[in-house]
């Protein structure tokens, strides 16, 4: 006789078991009446943690508490029946839908958004002085990306040899970029990775097919090279757009572009092939990379010194 499989049983993931839950809900709100009275450096006027932080860790403390809502789940056929709590559907917080979110945005990213093309990671971190103002300021942050993408575009269009006849203006390059703000120890480390397919696109006009209106050139010899000479345009021209909004003096400027190790960095040597989908998607997940890494975590528990008898 034919055995019947038996229903796989739903598991909970018990979000109140985990290092970080625990830790949170030990010490939120002792950070949140610290931070609201001022008690952390560099927090200049904005004393109070703004709103969508506070909903953040908030909500995450309720995600996947059964106390805070469920939903039942049934199979018509066999009855099985079980609750799954709800979610908090947040981000920077919670690493199961921070991971759900990476999980979707990859897929999405390598189905429906870059062709079966080459494919090459560029990365650009700046110096800690400059890093400031980024942080801070989202005009001043999108410039830095604005000067970036155009370097890489004429990097890629010198580097594409059948595009040499191709009047610069009609090639484009496709990208997909990322903002980091922190680093591996959730340092205030505000980086850019940007993912762009490894050549420029032709337009074409008057083509009725839209699989006819672009012709693409591939690029060659991107070699440590090409970053290098690509770090020392953006060196220069960020610098000089820092100067001219004001917010380095000319001097400082000048004395950053003669510095030995500038702290700019410019890396390009992560290359996937076309038909390496399965590469595109990790490298797509890296780039939305949860803040809390699981393997990263531990708890030091620090030992009472002995009492003296």
């Amino acid at each position: 006789m034919p055995v019947t499989p038996k229903p796989k049983l739903y598991n909970p993931r018990h979000a109140e078991r985990t290092l970080l839950y625990q830790t949170i809900a030990e010490h939120y709100e002792t950070w949140l009446d610290l931070a609201s009275s001022g008690q952390f450096d560099g927090q200049g006027d904005h004393r109070s943690p703004k709103p969508y932080v506070r909903q953040a860790f908030t909500k995450y403390l309720e995600c996947g508490i059964f106390a805070h809502g469920f939903a039942r789940a049934r199979c018509g056929d066999c009855g099985y029946d079980f609750l799954v709590a709800f979610s908090c559907k947040g981000r920077g917080v919670c690493p199961s839908c921070t991971t759900r979110r990476m999980v979707e945005t990859a897929a999405h990213l390598c189905d429906h958004v870059f062709p079966r093309l080459p494919v090459r990671q560029w990365v650009l971190s700046v110096p800690k002085r400059l890093r400031y103002f980024m942080q801070r300021d989202g005009a001043t942050l999108n410039m830095v990306l604005r000067i970036f993408l155009r370097v890489i575009e004429q990097t890629l269009q010198a580097r594409s040899p059948s595009a040499a006849h191709v009047d610069a203006a009609a090639l484009h390059i496709g990208a997909v970029a990322f903002i980091h703000r922190f680093g591996s120890s959730l340092n205030e480390h505000v980086h850019f990775h940007v993912c762009v397919v490894d050549g420029v696109f032709e337009a074409m006009e008057g083509q009725e097919d839209a699989c006819e209106r672009v012709i693409f050139h591939p690029a060659t010899g991107i070699d440590p090279e090409a970053a290098a000479q690509a770090q020392a345009r953006l060196r220069q021209r960020i610098l000089r757009a820092f100067v001219s909004r004001g917010l380095l003096e000319s001097f400082e400027a000048k004395e950053m572009l003669g510095y030995r190790h500038s702290g700019f960095s410019v890396d390009a040597g992560v290359c996937i092939e076309a038909n390496d989908r399965a590469g595109l998607e990790r490298l797509l997940r890296y780039w939305v990379i949860l803040p809390f890494c699981k393997g990263r975590r531990s708890r030091n528990i620090t030992q009472p010194w002995p009492t003296a008898v």
